[in-house]
């Protein structure tokens, strides 16, 4: 909402870092949840290990493309016009 207020060259862009950062604290998260739930429905830590690690390799890459994929779509970015000249 305070983006509205502000002029085009103030907002901050999602940088390359950005995503890397978000990508990183993002699958943390998603590896202790996988394990919890592997180890719960298994009761083997190995399985749940085995799993969270192979599951979390292709879905890390999957959500870092898919996020860079995202920001360079316009759709739904509001356009901002600079009240400065």
């Amino acid at each position: 909402m305070v983006e509205k207020l502000l002029p085009a060259k103030l907002l901050p862009k999602e940088t390359l870092g950005r995503s890397v950062l978000k990508t990183v604290s993002y699958r943390l998260v998603i590896l202790i949840l996988d394990f919890i739930a592997i180890y719960l429905f298994t009761g083997k830590i190995k399985v749940a290990v085995g799993f969270m690690i192979v599951s979390n390799v292709y879905t890390t890459l999957c959500y870092f493309l898919h996020e860079r994929i995202w920001n360079r779509i316009k759709w739904g970015k509001a356009a901002y016009k600079s009240t400065t000249r």
